[in-house]
């Protein structure tokens, strides 16, 4: 069609006239009249004509309007394309900085043959006759120490390993995005190859103690605890603790941490099956055990642990079979033993003490478990007959993010760091694993594409939940972008994690950190004027996140108050978890259309099969 026919109304002749009116097509090589005409009452119309009266103030009004619309014009194009002040991509970047130096922490605590490649430098070859000294001389070298003494502990090496393989499983696309997936499983590997040496499977025994805990003040024999030395100048002996089967709880943590190892290599598929094999005959030798002595009440490692309860008195030992069991279902798919984690679940969780109800931590598994079985209700539902301990446990999960959100159940200090063992020091830990599993359910509930839950006499949103989990652990919240509070935001604008930040704790309750690295032999006393001094730590411990302050928020850096000071292993792998939960997931391709949230979904349901 060339055109179409359009009729203009002439008011004075009260007559039609028609013509034609260019198509879109011809717009640009047509000209036409346009008469402005208005409808009765009136009888006439109206020309409107512009009668320019200065052409000099006309051409400067053009000039002036072409140059405003090129300044505004220009000003957007600069604005699109010079850097933006991006927080979010800050956020990230800072995030990377802080799971990196949790990590190096690691690398600072190993013992044994000292990697030459380790980033630590004031770190060297240590404790390579542990296990020869003693009186069943086997290898025990390698492993971690614990904390900032010399003496390795099986049983909170053992949950580390657990739960630093556990975030890997979860969020290892998030580790290799950022460049730290090959560090932390030479962190996991240098804990599980260990664990395999203080495992003896023919026996089920298990070594839980390497190095003396005893203060022998009154004989000044040199130990762990009373000689400030650093590991690579120890010449004293090194006792080693034994247990049997019957330390239900120390054998079913080093079961759950061998069992969760052996999906992290996967690839590896003999390394794998070792750690496998060797967890299913602990299991088995402590799960019989356990059967046929249900009315002893001492089946933990306080039987056989020696010394070392006084550091890590166990409570109870069901949490710890139970927890095994799951891990050990999910490393093999075999149901017997999801068979017993369901069915002794319940009696472990009313086994739980008061005042670690809600807590994930060395000790207490029950609310930890309850997320993993939430897990398998939610994405890999195997039905009959686990029905009523998955539901028992979703709706478990859903109370301690509750617990969380309310100040019914946990108080926090006036900063706001939540209290979940307010009686006992070393808030942080609890903290962290706090943030860990809110922002692992958030994560769940957001793939599922709820935007909430109910609790028994209230609710929570993901908002919610995200704001709190990240008020703890993370950075940045996603809306203010306020710093938090392990990392910063606290009443003392300090960070908690040594090297990270501008302003952190410098005199660290750590030996290798306290001593200068100089070439030198330094002898028990001579470590005791490092102890004591007021002056700064010669070496920096990156990435140590130390106790932390007290329920007022006040904090001592005081190398002779390890309750402020002090770092250790098993909290260090709790910010691990919780920083890379918080992490920006790797950038998605534009071909996909359903977020992961760098989750890895199925991963851990790979050997699960239905039950036939």
């Amino acid at each position: 069609m060339a055109g179409s026919s359009t009729c203009v109304a002439d008011a004075q002749k009260h007559s039609e006239t028609c013509k034609l009116v260019p198509s879109a097509s011809k717009w640009n090589s047509s000209e036409f009249d346009l008469d402005v005409s208005l409808p009765s009452p009136y009888s006439k119309s109206y020309d409107f004509e512009l009668v320019i009266s200065d052409k000099t103030h006309y051409k400067r009004f053009l000039y002036v309007s072409f140059a405003l619309a090129f300044l505004v014009l220009s000003l957007g194009l600069v604005l699109r394309f010079l850097p933006h002040k991006n927080h979010h991509h800050r956020h990230s970047n800072n995030l990377t900085l802080a799971v990196n130096r949790a990590l190096t922490f690691f690398d600072a605590q190993k013992s044994g043959s000292y990697p030459s490649n380790s980033p630590i430098s004031f770190r060297g070859s240590s404790g390579l006759q542990d296990g020869n000294s003693s009186n069943i001389h086997v290898d025990l070298v390698g492993g971690f120490y614990d904390s900032g003494n010399n003496i390795k502990f099986t049983f909170p090496t053992a949950y580390t390993i657990t739960l630093l393989s556990w975030s890997v499983i979860e969020y290892h696309r998030k580790f290799a995005d950022i460049g730290e997936l090959e560090h932390i499983k030479d962190i996991i590997k240098w804990g599980s190859d260990y664990l395999l040496k203080v495992s003896v499977p023919a026996s089920a025994k298990s070594d839980s103690t390497v190095g003396s805990a005893s203060n022998d003040t009154k004989n000044l024999v040199p130990n762990d605890i009373n000689c400030w030395q650093r590991p690579e100048d120890m010449s004293y002996k090194r006792p080693v603790s034994v247990c049997n089967e019957t330390a239900s709880d120390l054998a079913g943590e080093i079961v759950a941490a061998l069992s969760a190892a052996s999906i992290v290599f996967k690839q590896d598929n003999g390394y794998s099956q070792g750690l496998v094999k060797t967890a299913e005959v602990i299991y088995e030798a402590t799960e019989k055990a356990d059967r046929n002595s249900r009315a002893v009440t001492y089946t933990t490692i306080d039987a056989c642990g020696g010394e070392a309860r006084k550091f890590y008195d166990s409570s109870g030992y069901k949490d710890e079979l139970v927890w095994g069991a799951t891990w050990l279902f999910f490393a093999t798919g075999n149901h017997t033993y999801l068979d017993y984690a369901t069915t002794n679940y319940a009696a472990a969780a009313d086994n739980e003490t008061v005042e670690d109800k809600g807590i994930f931590y060395w000790n207490n598994k029950i609310t930890a478990n309850a997320v993993l079985f939430t897990r398998l209700r939610f994405f890999r539902d195997l039905g009959f007959p686990y029905e009523k301990t998955l539901e028992l446990s979703s709706n478990m999960t859903d109370q301690l993010m509750c617990s969380y959100l309310s100040d019914k159940y946990f108080n926090t200090t006036p900063g706001g760091l939540i209290l979940l063992r307010p009686h006992n020091g070393g808030p942080l830990q609890f903290a962290a694993t706090a943030s860990f599993l809110s922002k692992l359910y958030n994560d769940y509930l957001t793939l599922l594409l709820r935007s909430g839950w109910n609790c028994t006499n209230d609710g929570f949103s993901l908002e919610m939940l995200q704001s709190f989990s990240t008020s703890q652990a993370s950075l940045y919240l996603s809306t203010s972008m306020q710093i938090n509070y392990i990392l910063g935001d606290n009443p003392r604008k300090m960070s908690y994690m040594v090297g990270f930040g501008d302003r952190y704790p410098t005199r660290v309750h750590h030996r290798s950190a306290s001593i200068p690295w100089d070439g030198q032999y330094h002898s028990c006393d001579e470590g005791n004027r490092w102890l004591n001094s007021q002056d700064q730590n010669p070496n920096i411990l990156l990435g140590a996140v130390v106790a932390g302050p007290d329920r007022f928020d006040d904090f001592s850096d005081e190398r002779d108050k390890p309750w402020f000071t002090e770092p250790s292993i098993a909290s260090n792998a709790a910010l691990v978890a919780a920083l890379i939960a918080h992490h920006d997931p790797p950038r998605q391709s534009s071909a996909s259309n359903s977020p992961t949230l760098g989750l890895d979904l199925m991963g851990i349901f790979e050997k699960v099969q239905f039950k036939s």
